[in-house]
């Protein structure tokens, strides 16, 4: 089986410029693809592969202009991958998935710098301190231990390195033995998702909203600060006349810039480190069937009252942990229809309760008076709905 790690590296100043240096050509090469294709089908209505994009970049387009030929410098695999990903959101566009290819931005776009093994018999060296990277040689690791080290069992495919928030992690994807799925237990877990608690669960566990807790709050109040400080030095700039505009006052806004990535950044970690806990204490459990409502997140972001609290509960990104955790557990993950009327079913007698308000958060039956929490009472009838389909 394949599993992806991902983790903080400490690499030092010389491999902290050829990592910028070859995401910086990533970038060019992504962008100068999506031109180069864009001029070529409106002057002939053609579209030209990666492939045919790669071979007539060093074959045709850098001999003829030596003034790019810094794109050479940097590894040739990374290149070619930023190549086969800009074909691949061509792809979806044609495909009517996204829409059309935009430019990479610097210091604002995703862009990671590629690398893979050079060969089938050689492999990417790991110990418990520090990892072998092509281009860079050793870099520590921040945590020790957490990649296996093994070369025989776990061979290390490929990977990624990027920045996010002045900080370098290494993420890549490691071949290793199929483990022993554990015994299951013969019951089910029904889970609903919400914004007063971040979910309710059939059996009487509750995980509260994350984001309600004072340490994100003050987190919270530190990034509308750090944004006024930002905002307040785009104005100044704004103000000054051309002659005044000078390096120094640039430098100070990048600095005020990436106190606010690291603010947000900080945020995120502590969100996705929330969900990873929650995932493992109700995989732990061992259920054989663990049922999800399919929500329509687009649909719910376009509530302007509630779209910063949902944006902030990470739905689908909970949705996506909790799929790969239960196939590697072998538990059977479903989804009920976005239609299903989990919080006005009455679980006692299966009575509708056509108009039930947002803020009505008990669910009283005017049939046969049963009385629950409502996220509970949908929390159960999630876990005994019979129509379904299962999570891919």
């Amino acid at each position: 089986m394949l599993k992806s790690y991902k983790t903080e590296i400490f690499p030092t100043p010389e491999q902290k410029q050829i990592i910028h240096r070859t995401i910086g050509v990533c970038r060019f090469v992504y962008n100068f693809y999506l031109a180069h294709n864009k001029e070529i089908y409106e002057k002939e209505e053609k579209f030209i592969s990666g492939y045919d994009f790669s071979k007539w970049l060093n074959n045709e387009y850098l001999p003829q202009n030596p003034e790019f030929l810094w794109i050479q410098e940097v590894s040739s695999k990374s290149v070619k991958q930023s190549i086969m990903n800009a074909q691949r959101a061509f792809r979806n566009f044609f495909e009517h998935r996204t829409k059309f290819p935009i430019w990479k931005k610097k210091k604002i776009s995703d862009v990671k710098m590629y690398f893979v093994r050079s060969g089938k018999n050689q492999h990417i060296s790991c110990e418990r301190h520090r990892i072998k990277i092509p281009t860079l040689d050793w870099v520590r690791l921040k945590e020790k231990g957490y990649i296996p080290t093994n070369s025989e069992t776990h061979i290390i495919k490929s990977g990624t390195v990027s920045i996010k928030a002045g900080r370098y992690y290494v993420s890549f994807l490691v071949e290793e033995p199929e483990p022993e799925k554990p015994v299951l237990n013969n019951f089910g877990i029904g889970i609903d998702l919400g914004l007063k608690e971040f979910a309710v669960c059939s059996d009487s566990k509750f995980f509260v909203n994350i984001n309600k807790s004072a340490h994100i709050r003050k987190l919270e109040k530190n990034l509308k600060r750090q944004q006024r400080k930002l905002s307040r030095k785009y104005e100044s700039l704004k103000k000054l006349p051309n002659n005044l505009k000078g390096e120094a006052t640039r430098q100070n806004i990048r600095k005020q810039t990436l106190k606010v990535q690291k603010v947000h950044h900080r945020l995120d970690c502590i969100r996705t480190d929330y969900i990873n806990k929650v995932i493992s204490e109700l995989v732990k459990t061992k259920p054989m069937w663990i049922t999800l409502e399919n929500l329509n997140i687009r649909g719910m972001m376009k509530n302007r009252h509630l779209s910063k609290a949902i944006a902030q509960q990470k739905f689908f990104d909970f949705r996506t942990k909790l799929t790969a955790k239960c196939k590697e557990y072998g538990i059977e993950l479903r989804l009920a229809d976005r239609f299903y009327p989990s919080s006005k079913l009455c679980h006692e007698c299966g009575c509708i309760k056509s108009y039930l308000k947002l803020s009505d958060r008990t669910y009283i039956c005017s049939e046969c008076g049963y009385t629950a929490d409502r996220d509970f009472n949908a929390s159960l009838n999630l876990k005994d709905c019979q129509i379904y389909q299962i999570a891919q």
